[in-house]
């Protein structure tokens, strides 16, 4: 488990390299400022990810991503799977501020 500030939780994360992960903070903590400038304070963020029919191959392999967020006591949550896990993560937090109507 990763906590980035005090109210962003990566689980499952431990499996991406160095570099990944890097991309994976800055575009999570992008939609994180987006959504808390145009709502407020987030409570809680956490996104999980699960690698499925992982191959030696990279390019090969799927990601299942969980995101649950929590403003002002309001649950929003989402679920997709997809071969890259950014565009995974992209699409999962379009899909919440969807839901918060943000877009």
């Amino acid at each position: 488990m990763i906590e980035l500030g005090g109210n962003i939780t990566l689980v499952g994360f431990k499996e991406i390299g160095f570099s990944e992960m890097v991309v994976v903070k800055k575009i999570v903590g992008n939609y994180a400022r987006k959504i808390s400038d145009k709502v407020g304070a987030i409570d809680n963020l956490t996104m999980t990810v699960k690698p499925i029919h992982k191959s030696p191959d990279e390019e090969n392999s799927k990601y299942e991503l969980h995101v649950r967020l929590t403003v002002k006591g309001k649950v929003y949550s989402t679920e997709l799977t997809d071969f890259n896990l950014f565009v995974a993560i992209d699409s999962a937090m379009k899909k919440i501020e969807s839901e918060l109507r943000l877009d």
